[in-house]
């Protein structure tokens, strides 16, 4: 019986959907990433970067996994103050 691979726990990506990213011809890490999500969660690919890594190796092959590069972290456009998260008013909302 099959089972289901999670690789990426924050987004729900599965062993499965990086093999069919890479039968659809997404062969870098930074293209699965768009095609799957992963590494777009909470943990920004801490947590599964290696394993989905190793699952584009298998699926494209045997390739080394050590010449795919890892993908493009990137920040928030603008920082998020905690405050705003937590849904209290920011310090300028309150002054005026």
């Amino acid at each position: 019986m099959a089972r289901k691979v999670i690789l990426c726990r924050c987004e729900d990506v599965t062993a499965a959907d990086v093999a069919h990213a890479v039968s659809l011809g997404y062969a870098d890490v930074e293209e699965v990433k768009r095609y799957t999500g992963f590494g777009t969660g909470p943990c920004q690919g801490k947590e599964c970067l290696r394993g989905v890594v190793a699952a584009i190796a298998e699926a494209a092959g045997g390739v080394d996994a050590k010449t795919l590069a890892p993908f493009t972290s990137r920040p928030p456009l603008v920082p998020t103050e905690l405050a705003v998260l937590a849904g209290a008013a920011t310090r300028a909302s309150k002054r005026k």
